[in-house]
């Protein structure tokens, strides 16, 4: 039996749902990276790295070529760096509307 097209999305979010997997990928927008640039940009432990570089791998979202000892990251496609600035501009207006309240609240303080 197939799976729906939303729960195949909603696992997708999901996969994207850690802060590490978002960092790695943000890094990986500016070209492929060595594992020992990615631990040393987002200071994690090694262990919890490899963890979340394979998830990511498995999910095909990013790809991993060897070379040696070194092993190099890149983004699997475009597609993902268009990802992050849709969610980039939606958090940007989410604050922007949050902060609108924080003003508002902090008026009504002052006007006390």
């Amino acid at each position: 039996m197939p799976v729906p097209l939303y729960e195949a999305k909603a696992e997708f979010f999901r996969m994207l749902g850690h802060p590490v997997r978002i960092r790695v990928l943000e890094l990986l927008q500016d070209g492929p990276k060595p594992v020992r640039d990615l631990l040393a940009a987002i200071e994690v432990e090694p262990s919890n790295l490899s963890q979340q570089l394979a998830v990511l791998r498995r999910s095909g979202i990013v790809t991993a070529t060897r070379t040696g000892s070194t092993v190099v990251y890149a983004l699997a496609g475009g597609d993902v760096a268009e990802l992050l600035a849709a969610a980039r501009r939606i958090l940007a207006v989410l604050l922007a509307d949050r902060q609108d309240l924080l003003d508002e609240l902090r008026a009504a303080e002052t006007a006390r």
